[in-house]
């Protein structure tokens, strides 16, 4: 971790941390004796808010910086690829609700905008 500011992750790092963390939320949601007292899913969940607060820093930029179009991009493929997004919306009931509330709303809708204005492109493309 430095000692001034964020580390920045690349998005490919971003959506293996988080395919690995909400793996782990959706394997103790199938247990049928859950614990009260669980730390490792604890820790998996704070992981997944930390790699979605991480994306929505991608797509929206933060207070001193706007977005790179290269970054948005790259994280956008790296989410279609790896099938996380469907699997995002599948367990939203596994991500905390304040999280959900702010952040994952935000870049779903993001992502899903950017696909229309491709899948649109490309139609516009073809009938030329």
């Amino acid at each position: 971790m430095p000692l001034f500011g964020k580390s920045h992750k690349s998005p490919s790092e971003i959506v293996k941390i988080l395919k690995e963390n909400l793996n782990i939320l959706v394997k103790q949601e199938k247990k049928a004796d859950k614990v009260s007292c669980r730390p490792g899913v604890d820790l998996a969940s704070e992981e997944v808010s930390k790699c979605l607060v991480s994306m929505k820093e991608i797509l929206y930029g933060s207070n001193d910086k706007e977005p790179h179009t290269e970054t948005v991009a790259q994280l956008a493929q790296e989410l279609y690829t790896s099938g996380l997004l469907l699997s995002l919306v599948e367990h939203l009931q596994l991500i905390d609700f304040e999280v959900l509330l702010r952040i994952l709303l935000k870049v779903l809708l993001t992502l899903l905008q950017s696909l229309q204005f491709v899948s649109r492109s490309c139609d516009h493309l073809m009938f030329m």
